[in-house]
């Protein structure tokens, strides 16, 4: 290709080419171990949304709506769970453990709960993004996108002093924009995205940004609330789940995601089985816990980063 024709070739063409000049091979990529000799990274979620959520949020409740006009008062004090009793019961768990978390906190949220959003960051763990609220974004402009992420990065970091550099959209579902918004906004990384079990790298208008895959498997709200697991069963899920990734580890780099949700993973009984869960891991060598920025770091500053850019054509 002559630098004439390279000119005028359309933008996501370039950055696809430039994806393959990045690229390793394949296996090369996934053989790799983590840089602290790991044979499994474990990055837990733990979601502050409780004071965000919309009027009719889904609940417990939700299946009997109560006609327009009148406040549903028990499933308000679902949600009211997360903040009273959840999410410090978790604050403690992952202290009697040693271990950091990501924390992806709605800006509502935070503004009304200030003193726990504190708590959070003060413990160690990292405040990333969630949106100003509860809402849907894939639907919104680019200006509209980039400021309901923005608000909730500046709200947050006005309580904390942390500024956000990872994002989740609400149920994932960001838009074609998003991605470009985050990178304008000085984000490093997002989270939306189920499509491997190990970080690696998009290009947005030809710059490497991160992805940490989410999880919907081990996952409270779709397991708990949504299928109906007991603890026991969520408990289960997490040691088989746990047990083929750490053999798969041992040929090439395995990460496994834990999402907990304030009003459901800070319930007695699933501290209890999340705790448990942790001694088995722990109980193995070469096993370590991440926050998902550091898991960021790794991949965006790795000389051979595994490199996926599906999303090219949005992305440029």
């Amino acid at each position: 290709m002559t630098t004439a024709h390279w000119q005028r070739s359309p933008r996501w063409l370039k950055n696809l080419l430039a994806a393959a000049l990045l690229l390793p091979s394949l296996a090369f990529a996934q053989e790799r171990p983590w840089p602290d000799g790991s044979q499994l990274v474990i990055s837990f979620s733990m979601q502050f949304e409780t004071g965000g959520q919309p009027d009719g949020a889904e609940s417990p409740f939700s299946g009997t709506p109560l006609p327009k006009g009148y406040p549903d008062m028990p499933a308000q004090t679902w949600f009211d769970y997360g903040y009273k009793e959840g999410l410090w019961r978790m604050l403690d768990l992952w202290d009697r453990n040693g271990i950091k978390v990501t924390s992806h906190v709605v800006g509502e949220a935070a503004l009304k709960h200030p003193e726990l959003v504190r708590a959070i960051a003060d413990r160690g763990h990292e405040v990333a993004a969630h949106g100003m609220r509860w809402a849907d974004s894939y639907n919104m402009s680019y200006e509209q996108e980039k400021a309901f992420i923005g608000d909730g990065v500046d709200a947050v970091q006005k309580l904390t002093g942390q500024r956000s550099v990872g994002y989740n959209a609400n149920w994932l579902r960001r838009s074609p924009n998003t991605l470009k918004v985050l990178q304008d906004l000085n984000f490093t990384y997002h989270i939306d995205d189920v499509s491997r079990d190990e970080p690696f790298v998009t290009l947005v208008r030809g710059k490497k940004f991160a992805v940490v895959p989410y999880t919907l498997r081990n996952n409270d709200i779709v397991l708990i609330e949504g299928r109906h697991f007991s603890a026991q069963q969520f408990y289960r899920q997490l040691v088989l789940e746990f047990d083929r990734l750490y053999a798969e580890g041992a040929s090439r780099r395995r990460m496994m995601s834990v999402s907990l949700h304030d009003r459901i993973g800070g319930t007695p009984a699933m501290v209890e089985a999340v705790e448990r869960f942790i001694r088995y891991a722990k109980s193995h060598p070469k096993v370590s816990f991440m926050r998902k920025d550091q898991i960021a770091q790794i991949v965006l500053t790795e000389k051979n980063p595994l490199i996926d850019n599906t999303e090219a054509a949005y992305n440029h």
